[in-house]
């Protein structure tokens, strides 16, 4: 399954082993092949994994971030995420997790992914208050904890900071040919 992307309107596709949901925000309908007609150039994209376990948020930032160009996967909890990870070979340039999850949590899957991506760069957010002060203890390599609720305006902000903060400067070669 390839990521695709786009600028309008979001949905999901299912059909990965893990049942990874990968967004296609191309307006017009993707035939099976895979193949896109992208309206954003692939230097512009960033490839962002999305790992959050409540369905809404998850939805939505994923239609944010794929709104504002970026190729995004989503995964459902930390051990979903690790595994999407690893499977893709660390190919992503943000990793956006929350932190309160189901069978691996936020921090665990930061550190792992740290550990086996090391550039890969790492987002957090939650609602949880003890969380919040356990995670900003981590510092490198997370980049920023972000406490929900969050404005859609602050997500992209974050977003990019966080990709900027890691020297992404847009600039990527396309899955394609990569």
């Amino acid at each position: 399954m390839r990521l695709l992307r786009g600028t309008a309107p979001f949905y999901a596709a299912v059909g990965s082993p893990v049942n990874l949901r990968r967004l296609a925000c191309d307006g017009a309908s993707t035939p099976a092949t895979g193949a896109t007609s992208s309206p954003v150039p692939v230097e512009a994209v960033a490839r962002i994994l999305i790992a959050e376990d409540e369905d809404a948020a998850r939805a939505l930032c994923a239609r944010v971030l794929c709104l504002a160009g970026h190729e995004v996967a989503t995964a459902g909890d930390g051990g979903e995420a690790l595994d999407v990870l690893t499977r893709e070979q660390g190919r992503f340039d943000l990793l956006l997790t929350d932190i309160c999850m189901p069978i691996m949590d936020g921090v665990a899957l930061a550190l792992a992914a740290a550990r086996d991506f090391p550039g890969l760069t790492i987002l957090l957010m939650t609602a949880c208050d003890h969380q919040l002060a356990r995670a900003q203890e981590l510092e490198a390599p997370i980049v920023e904890v972000l406490a929900k609720p969050f404005s859609l305006a602050t997500l992209r902000g974050s977003v990019s900071t966080a990709l900027a903060s890691r020297g992404w400067t847009g600039i990527q070669s396309s899955p394609e040919t990569a």
